[in-house]
């Protein structure tokens, strides 16, 4: 239940509101009524440790009551200065200060209004003595060996419990055992002393912990004499036994003591523990039994201590009490003692007087009703006093019973029933109210609660009222009390509304209504939505040492949630609200999560939600899944030469279906001890017939296979061994490894182990030339190559190899066709020409070289070449030989990558796998003009407002005769808007500058700058600057250019210049990037940007602006690079790329290797060699 207003707070409606009137009626603190004392002390001790002691006392009632104290039965009055008393309670304080013995006592407490007196039990103050042993001289003791004797104690009187050890002086413990023994008083009795009983420092040591107090006893000596009556010749040993001889005797009890007779008595207190003891001296030393004469000890309740000399038995009752005998006894004889075992009880109740509410005029009776051993007498008082005292026409008093008949105001009072024998008294108040009032509802009116749909609601309407009431209850808007099997009004006022619905949500009436009047409160009851749970995923099956994540869902009433409350628990027991110390196991409020999930997860997981007003759960089954375990009884049946039957038990599959075994076997000669596959077989299944090899020792195991994974293998079976055979099979891969001319290296894979089926493997090779009409010629080899010579080169043969051991031969080989080795190719091809397709690709044809001048298989052509000379200043190079492969039969090839203008020299020569036969006469053909490459500098040396001045050099490689430049410039502020394209044609190409005048003030633009043949122009070279301001800058460069200042300025930038550059070079070759793109694309190349529009349309980056305007094409003078023709014809293509085998053999090869087709800027793409 809750409320639904923060001014009236949470009501939670519990199962003992219901019940509260099955006790004693609760009387308002308003109504007139006798003292009831609410509490009180016990046993009060006065540890010196303790600052203060306090008897407490208090009792409530209308009036307030007034305390009195009574010690050891007389008035007790608060004379004493250093008392210390409480407001509105008897409660005292005695301060531990000076001596306080004389407060020693019992005392009572006695709570009084003009209604009454109510008396308390008696109240034990104890004030304990400080425990100490007399000063004694204690004389020495002197025995002979084998005597008994005893070692008093005799401890001190003080506050138990009281603990006593036997120590040395050295506080170590005198050793205890069936001959010395302890009794429960603190003497130690030794049944017979030998020598090493011998001591000065026997202590008795006596502790009473509850006043943190030990205490010693002067240490008593012993003395042991040895007997001397063996001859002096005689051993140790023999004297020992002599006077041992001479000591022996029968027991003699000592513990009961002897004046106590055969038997005695003892009394033990029912739920207490007896302990009897007994200890007999004798030699040897006596055993020590007991049993109960006429019966058993009791099993489990009893033990026996001390070497046996004490009987303990625990929680004593009734069925206790008997005769119990102990029977010490050794060879000699035997010694007995009865105890005679009386259990006794304090007073307990079994009927108490009850405290009661009455009207005028009615009847009343009080039971009072005690047992215990003896049994107790009753007595009875009214408001302390006798019962004699207090006469009433009408009341008959009996000692179990008080009846009251037409009980008036005058019968309030308190009465005492009093229960005492010898081991105590036991008191109760019972409170006799007479009360005539109309009734008084305890519960606020305007109470607000709410329920949960489909639970039940509680409403209250506690009350007070005498003479009885009667309740009612009915909804307001109806007026009319409530009926049906769903309502139920409790006597204490409460109304249960059974499996609420939301038409039960309103304001309810409660009235209550005796003799004397009536009265009525309201109750609101407010109905919410049932809490909802759903946990995910439902029953998952989870493989071990994987993460497990539960979610809970849950759905509550709004007016609840803060009330709401997850908890997880697994198989019925809580996890720990965040899940495990070691972080396995998480919860995280919804989530629960388990890591590395063990077979011990596995359960029925609940989420369990609480609000204040209802509760939800909701289940999920976690089952763990895992490798299954090894199988079983692995054994062998039906053995046969070529197979044996294998069959085996399966083993747990943890959670996850078998379905495979694979079986595996050890045997092979070559790697014992490594296990091999041999078949796999239906997890349904487990036996297998298994086909074997000959000549083989095999060993079995199985491993089973679910969802989750393998098992470990079963344990082996036992070896079954199978007899040799001739071989089933032939070696494979029979081929040449390379050779020499005229000879074949015949190479084949050997036989395994498991093929060789028997001892003394060998090989049988036969040969003979393909197609010749000869005998084959055969040679066996233990190994697995032969070395053959023939008569010729490349010749085709017909090869075959046959296994054989000691039982007989392989079954026909098959013949296998091999060639004679290869000798390199005896003749050059003749080149036919080169057409020169642009200034760096040229076509080469040549003839075929005849079949029988190949001597092997041809595998290609090659094409060598070298620059011989530069046509533009007419200097030789050194030779510096490149190499291009053509695979397979051809007659041409495209060679790339030339230098423009210039002589070379090329040859071809074929090449087998032997290697490369001799080159034809060199070939010598020149390459045309093409465009230069861009200049290698292009730098602003002088700017004014309207002028600037432009410096560049040559380009690394002219690629022909220089007819001049073409230099571009545009406007490029710092807008996504670019100026026209201005062309200027410089036709003199020894000059390296040029001055452009006309240019706008304050402007910044961009420069490009191409180098020109008759062949066209070739590729840019951008530079940017800006123009000066009007006046103040204008000239600038004319006036400061040769101001001291001015060059150490400029010398300065320079070196920092250098640095930056040097630093950037590091990078560079450290793989550092560049942040230019974004610079580039803000003020691109016109030429660049042409392609872009002609070639991608739209494109742009997704993140860049593409820039406005048109740009006038550069191309208008410039002829078409001839690097962009077709090189479809280079090399080998795809294939040319690599060798027969599939090894990479690359673009070139040679003396002096180049890398792939050289770029002529950043524009030029990277193209894969073809033919």
């Amino acid at each position: 239940m809750e409320t639904l207003l923060p001014r009236r707070g949470v009501i939670v409606s519990l199962i003992f509101f219901l019940l509260k009137f099955s006790t004693a009626i609760e009387i308002p603190p308003s109504v007139q009524q006798v003292p009831t004392i609410i509490k009180q002390s016990k046993v009060q001790v006065a540890f010196p440790f303790d600052e203060y002691f306090q008897i407490e006392c208090e009792a409530k009632g209308n009036p307030e009551p007034i305390f009195t104290w009574t010690k050891d039965d007389n008035p007790f009055y608060f004379t004493d200065p250093r008392i210390i008393t409480s407001n509105n309670s008897g409660t005292f304080r005695i301060p531990n200060e000076g001596h306080i013995s004389h407060f020693q006592g019992k005392y009572r407490c006695f709570a009084s209004n003009k209604l009454g007196i109510a008396m308390s039990e008696e109240i034990e103050f104890i004030v304990p003595s400080v425990p100490k042993f007399p000063k004694e001289n204690i004389d020495p003791l002197e025995v002979e060996e084998g005597d008994p004797i005893v070692l008093p104690c005799n401890p001190p009187k003080g506050l138990p419990p009281l603990h006593i050890y036997w120590m040395n002086i050295e506080l170590e413990h005198i050793e205890q055992d069936e001959r010395v023994y302890m009794s429960q008083k603190g003497d130690l009795y030794f049944a017979n002393v030998e020598e090493k009983d011998s001591r000065n420092d026997y202590c008795c040591f006596a502790a009473f912990p509850r006043l943190r107090t030990i205490v010693q006893k002067m240490p008593m000596k012993l003395t042991v004499n040895s007997l001397k009556h063996a001859n002096d010749s005689s051993s140790s040993t023999e004297i020992g036994s002599k006077a041992n001889s001479i000591k022996q005797r029968k027991p003699r009890l000592l513990l009961p003591p002897t004046e106590s007779g055969s038997e005695s008595s003892t009394t033990i207190l029912k739920g207490e523990t007896l302990l009897l003891e007994c200890f007999a001296e004798g030699l040897p030393t006596p055993q020590v039994d007991w049993n109960k004469i006429g019966g058993d000890l009791p099993k489990g309740r009893e033990t026996k201590e001390n070497y046996g000399k004490t009987l303990k038995i625990e929680n004593v009752s009734y069925e206790d009490k008997g005769n119990y005998r102990c029977t010490a006894s050794n060879f000699l004889g035997t010694a007995t003692h009865d105890f005679h075992v009386i259990v006794e009880e304090p007073p307990r109740w079994t009927k108490k007087p009850e405290s009661a509410v009455y009207s005028t005029g009615s009847n009343g009776i009080l039971l009072c009703e005690a047992e215990g051993e003896p049994q107790p007498t009753i007595k009875w008082r009214v408001n302390g006093s006798p019962i004699d005292n207090h006469p009433f026409a009408g009341d008959v008093v009996f000692p179990r019973e008080m009846s009251f008949t037409n009980l008036q105001p005058n019968h309030t009072a308190v009465y005492q029933c009093e229960a005492s024998n010898v081991h105590g008294t036991i008191l109760a108040n019972a409170n006799i109210n007479i009360v005539d009032v109309r009734p008084l509802i305890q519960t606020e009116d305007e109470e607000n609660y709410a329920a949960v749909v489909g639970y039940s609601a509680f409403l209250h309407c506690e009350f007070f009222a005498s003479p009885e009431a009667v309740v009612s209850w009915q909804k307001v808007e109806e007026a009319k009390p409530l009926e049906g099997r769903r309502y139920h009004v409790y006597e204490n006022g409460t109304l249960q509304i059974n499996r609420t619905t939301e038409e039960d949500a309103g304001s309810y009436s409660c009235w209550v209504e005796n003799s004397i009047g009536k009265t009525a409160v309201t109750a609101n009851l407010d109905i919410r939505n049932a809490t909802k749970l759903r946990v995910s995923p439902k029953n998952p099956r989870i493989p071990k040492l994987h993460m497990l994540e539960l979610h809970c869902e849950s759905k509550c009433d709004a007016h609840l949630k803060h009330s709401l409350k997850l908890s997880w628990s697994k198989d019925g027991e809580a996890f720990e609200i965040n899940g495990t110390e070691d972080g396995r196991i998480i919860i995280d409020g919804a989530n629960l999560t388990i890591s590395n999930i063990t077979l011990e997860d596995q359960g029925i997981y609940c989420c369990s939600a609480h609000t204040d007003l209802d509760s939800a759960a909701d289940i999920t089954q976690v089952t763990v899944l895992d490798v299954p375990d090894p199988p079983e009884n692995v054994h062998l049946s039906e053995r046969q030469n070529r197979s044996v039957r294998l069959t085996w038990e399966a083993g747990d599959d943890h959670n996850s279906n078998i379905h495979e075994y694979i079986v595996e076997f050890e045997g092979n000669k070559e790697e014992p001890g490594r296990w091999e596959e041999l078949t796999r077989v239906q997890g349904k299944k487990t036996t297998v017939i298994l086909p074997l090899a000959p000549f083989v020792r095999y060993q079995f195991r199985v491993i089973a296979v679910n969802e989750v994974g393998r098992s470990q293998p079963s344990q082996p079976s036992d070896h079954h061994e199978t007899p040799p055979a001739a071989p089933d099979r032939n070696p494979q891969n029979i081929r040449v490894q390379a050779s020499q001319p005229k000879e074949m290296i015949i190479k084949w894979e050997p036989l395994k182990s498991m093929e060789q089926n028997g001892p003394g493997l060998e090989y049988r090779v036969t040969w003979k030339p393909q197609g010749a009409p000869v005998e084959w010629e055969e040679e066996t080899v233990t190994n697995h190559t032969l070395r053959v010579m023939t008569p010729a080169v490349y010749a085709p043969y017909d090869v075959k190899v046959q296994a054989i051991n000691q039982l007989g031969s392989g079954p026909d080989p098959q013949s296998v066709t091999l060639y004679s080795g290869e000798d390199y190719p005896d003749t050059a091809p003749v080149i036919h020409g080169v057409d020169v397709i642009n200034s760096t690709l040229v076509k080469v044809t040549w003839s075929t070289i005849p079949k029988d001048r190949v001597h092997g298989r041809l595998k290609g052509y090659q094409i060598n070449w070298w620059k011989t000379k530069s046509l533009l200043d007419g200097r030789t190079h050194p030779k510096e030989v490149n190499i291009l492969k053509f695979s397979g039969q051809r007659n041409s090839g495209m060679v790339p990558s030339l230098d423009a203008f210039s002589e070379f020299h090329l040859t071809v020569l074929a090449y087998n796998s032997k290697g490369a036969g001799p080159e034809s006469e060199p070939y010598i053909f020149q390459t045309p003009e093409g465009v230069p490459e861009q200049p290698t500098f292009l730098k602003v040396i002088k700017v004014d407002k309207d002028t600037a001045t432009l410096s560049w050099g040559l380009p690394k490689k002219l690629n022909g005769n220089l007819t001049g430049y073409l230099l571009q410039y545009q406007i490029i502020n710092d807008t996504y808007e670019i100026g026209e394209l201005n062309d200027i044609n410089i036709t003199t190409p020894s000059k390296p500058s040029w001055h452009l005048s006309n240019l706008n003030a304050t402007t910044r633009y961009k420069f490009y700058l191409r180098a020109c043949t008759s062949k066209g122009c070739g590729k840019p070279i951008t530079e940017e600057s800006s123009t000066l301001g009007e006046g103040k800058y204008a000239g600038l460069y004319d006036d400061i250019s040769t101001q001291g200042w001015f060059i150490g300025l400029m010398c300065a930038i320079a070196l920092l210049t250098l640095v930056l550059l040097t630093v950037c070079f590091v990078k560079r070759n450290r793989g550092g990037k560049y942040s230019v793109k974004e610079k580039e694309d803000l003020h691109p190349d016109p030429e660049i940007q042409s392609v872009k529009d002609e070639t991608f349309g739209e494109y742009s980056d997704s993140d860049e602006k593409p820039l406005k305007g048109s740009l006038r094409s550069i191309n208008r003078v410039m002829q078409p690079t001839e690097s962009a023709d077709s090189l479809v014809e280079y090399g080998e293509g795809d294939h040319g790329l690599f060798n027969e085998d599939g090894s990479f053999i690359g673009a070139y090869v040679g003396s002096k290797e180049k890398g792939s087709v050289e770029s002529n800027g950043s524009s030029t793409a990277t193209f894969p060699l073809r033919a």
